[in-house]
């Protein structure tokens, strides 16, 4: 008797407190025994504790949303009284702000705007000046009479004296001394004899001599690396030197390959994509007529009206014709790239499966000039550092002179390969040359990031191009001045 009313007084409770708690438990029915009883509180607690657990999840959810709502509320509140918060403008650097793709597409269509301005306001003044037949003037007088081509098949013999040279050397059969002096000959000759022949013939035109000039100045490049990594390697092992093949077949594959810089192995393409030499070809074709089509159109009017202002020194007049003439030359330098160093030394590696087709970098993104120098033209830049820079800082030599003498070196061959061609000394190309050294140090100096590159770009639109433009307008008044007078 005793355990059962302990067992009704535990379930009383219970329900009371399932009933305090909001929610009923479910009771096990109850067979008399004790062990039995004994369950009902424990199921009974166990609901309550689940329904304890809900309710304060969904009262903290309330709780959370309220919160949240208030501060809403006031977050509207003191918008409605403050709208300013400390920021940076998006056009201050530290704003940290980089997308200006809108302000490109922009300064893009501004430029194709203004472009074609002036081009329908050529052809209106003008008419149409292009003819591609007027080119073949440019290149022969005499049609029976090619010295440039004489000069070009000569360039021959050239290399041959070079093969002849070293396949000696590595036989013992001449003394490195004997071997350097016919070097030097060789190199020589290749240097003075085409630019006698350029200035003596009156048969050569400019644009002959300069492409004359040009192919023997690179074969000399050539031949020089030629003779130095030959050199090199009868310095390291006498043995390897004398197992080197020296083929003929393969200095003529160095000759015509694009680099300037000789080694025993060329990387090799696995084989020639048909489709991206066409591609290479066509490009060559079409920039080829366009800069002949804008050189007639664009250039020689402009030119022309620019001779007056330049003969009667009008220091406006010729600043703004000088500015006129910046911006067609600069298109035509940025299609020559180009065509050059993209389009034609493409086709011409993958025409001989050469592997290495870096011959330029970003250096339209030249913070420096000394940056520009070094990515615009590869293969130039990896013969002066192979050849003549690190051969100078070895012979103990410091930087800043070995990087003045390089500059010093193109100098001469930028005013070599302008002025022979036009038979007249002016120095413009060389005086510009030089100009980049103090360029370069007062931009790395005090010029940094956006502001240096824009140094670099103008620089490229007004400085060099200034310096072929002076010589086209003395060339005019040398040869066609008493015609316009």
């Amino acid at each position: 008797m005793g355990d059962w009313n302990t067992a009704g007084a535990q379930i009383t409770r219970r329900r009371r407190a399932t009933f305090a708690a909001g929610k009923g438990a479910r009771l096990l029915p109850l067979n008399g025994s004790s062990a039995a009883a004994a369950h009902i509180p424990v199921a009974a607690e166990y609901g309550a504790s689940q329904g304890r657990g809900k309710r304060e999840h969904s009262l903290e959810i309330i709780r959370r949303t309220a919160k949240i709502e208030k501060k809403k509320r006031r977050n509207d509140f003191t918008e409605q009284l403050s709208c300013h918060r400390t920021q940076e403008s998006l056009l201050s650097s530290g704003s940290g702000y980089k997308n200006y793709r809108g302000v490109i597409n922009w300064c893009v269509v501004m430029l194709v705007l203004s472009n074609a301005r002036l081009f329908l306001e050529n052809l209106l003044r003008y008419g149409v000046l292009a003819d591609p037949t007027q080119v073949i003037p440019l290149f022969l007088k005499d049609p029976y009479s090619w010295p440039a081509m004489c000069l070009l098949i000569v360039s021959n013999v050239f290399i041959l004296v070079a093969l002849y040279t070293e396949r000696q050397l590595s036989k013992g059969s001449f003394s490195e001394l004997v071997g350097f002096l016919l070097h030097c000959i060789n190199m020589a000759v290749m240097l003075t004899f085409p630019a006698a022949v350029v200035l003596l013939v009156p048969s050569v035109t400019p644009v002959g001599g300069a492409v004359v000039l040009g192919t023997y100045t690179i074969l000399l490049l050539k031949l020089y690396s030629y003779k130095d990594v030959n050199l090199w390697c009868r310095e390291m092992s006498t043995q390897k030197a004398k197992k080197l093949a020296r083929s003929l077949s393969y200095i003529y594959y160095f000759t015509f390959a694009p680099t300037l810089c000789y080694e025993l192995n060329f990387p090799r393409s696995p084989n020639i994509r048909m489709s991206f030499m066409f591609r290479r070809l066509f490009e060559m074709l079409f920039f080829t007529q366009l800069l002949v089509g804008l050189t007639q159109q664009w250039m020689i009017p402009v030119i022309q009206s620019s001779m007056k202002p330049l003969e009667d020194m009008d220091l406006s007049r010729m600043t703004e014709r000088l500015l006129r003439l910046a911006v067609p030359n600069h298109l035509l330098w940025l299609l020559f790239f180009y065509w050059f160093f993209h389009s034609s030394l493409n086709f011409t590696a993958e025409l001989l499966r050469f592997g290495d087709r870096q011959f330029y970098k970003d250096w339209w993104n030249s913070e420096t000039v000394t940056y520009f120098w070094q990515n615009w033209n590869i293969p130039v830049h990896k013969w002066c550092i192979r050849h003549f820079y690190k051969p100078l800082l070895r012979k103990g030599f410091s930087k800043m002179v070995s990087q003045s003498a390089v500059f010093f070196l193109s100098a001469f061959f930028h005013e070599y390969l302008v002025s022979v061609p036009l038979r007249m000394f002016r120095l413009w190309a060389f005086m510009g040359m030089m100009a980049q050294l103090p360029l370069a140090w007062f931009v790395g100096r005090f010029l940094r990031g956006n502001y240096g590159n824009a140094a670099v770009w103008l620089s490229l639109i007004i400085g060099q191009p200034i310096a072929v433009l002076m010589y086209v307008h003395d060339y005019y008044v040398l040869n066609y001045g008493q015609e316009t007078n």
